[in-house]
C-alpha cells in the first residue's frame, strides 16, 4: 500500500519548522500515530521516523495516512532503495547519516528533499558541490559539537545545519544559539519507556519544553 504525499517542503523549511526535530525509533507500529499526535499537541510540527526497526515503514505509512498535519521525514536512509521505499510509504523529506552522490540523485529523481549528514569540512564542501546548503551535522557531540559549528560560520556562511547525535535538553540551546543552526535533532522527546508505556502525555510535555528552547536561546551568536 502506498501512502505517497506530495513533498511540498524544501530542506530549509524542515530546518525552520521546529527548534527540535524528534528522531524516533519505532518498535511498535501501534505507537506511531499517537506519538505523532502528541508531538503536534505539544507544538512540534515535524517528526523523523528512522529506518532502524522492521516496522519502521509501516509506522511511516500509518502517520502519513492518519496524521497528515505533521511534516513527516524518514531517517537513516543510506541507499537509493531506502529513498524509494521511504517516499512510497509517505515521506515528505529524507535524512541520511552521510552524503553520497547516489543518495542525492535518488532523492532528486523522486523530487523529495534530502537532509544529508556531514561530519567534516571536506564533507560539507562536497555537499556544496552537489548543490546542498542545508545539512545534518552528525554525530554532533562526537564530531566537535558547538565549537566546531561556531568555527564554520565564517568559512561556510552559506551552510545551515541540523546537528544531531548526543544532544540533550541541556545542550540543545547552545546549538540553537548559533546563527548557522536552524534546528537540532533529538531522541529525548520520545523516550522508549514512555512509548512502551503508552505515556503520550509525557511526549506532549517534552514537546512543549522543546518548543520553548527557541525563545530561550536569545539572539543568535
Amino acid at each position: 500500500m502506498s501512502a505517497t504525499r506530495s513533498p511540498a517542503h524544501s530542506p530549509v523549511c524542515v530546518l525552520d519548522v521546529s527548534p527540535v526535530v524528534p528522531v524516533v525509533v519505532v518498535e511498535d507500529v501501534a505507537t506511531a500515530v499517537p506519538l505523532a499526535r502528541a508531538l503536534l499537541a505539544g507544538g512540534i510540527g515535524v517528526v523523523e521516523l528512522t529506518l532502524r526497526t522492521p516496522v519502521a515503514l509501516d509506522a511511516v505509512r500509518a502517520v502519513a495516512l492518519e496524521v497528515p498535519e505533521i511534516l513527516l521525514g524518514v531517517g537513516t536512509c543510506t541507499s537509493a532503495d531506502d529513498v524509494a521505499r521511504a517516499v512510497d510509504a509517505g515521506a515528505q523529506f529524507l535524512v541520511s547519516p552521510g552524503t553520497t552522490r547516489s543518495l542525492v540523485e535518488a532523492a532528486r529523481d523522486r523530487d523529495v528533499p534530502l537532509l544529508p549528514g556531514v561530519a567534516t569540512v571536506s564533507e560539507a564542501l562536497a555537499a556544496l558541490e552537489l548543490g546542498i546548503h542545508e545539512l545534518k551535522f552528525f554525530p554532533a557531540q562526537q564530531s566537535g559539537g558547538v565549537p566546531f559549528l561556531a568555527a564554520l560560520r565564517t568559512v561556510l556562511p552559506q551552510v545551515r545545519f541540523c546537528p544531531t547525535g548526543g544532544i540533550s535538553p541541556a545542550t540543545a540551546g547552545e546549538y540553537l544559539a548559533l546563527s548557522n543552526v536552524g534546528c537540532v535533532g533529538g531522541s529525548w522527546l520520545t523516550p522508549a519507556d514512555a512509548l512502551a508505556a503508552g505515556d503520550f502525555a509525557r511526549v506532549e510535555e517534552l514537546a512543549r519544553a522543546a518548543v520553548a528552547l527557541r525563545g530561550a536561546t536569545g539572539a543568535h551568536g
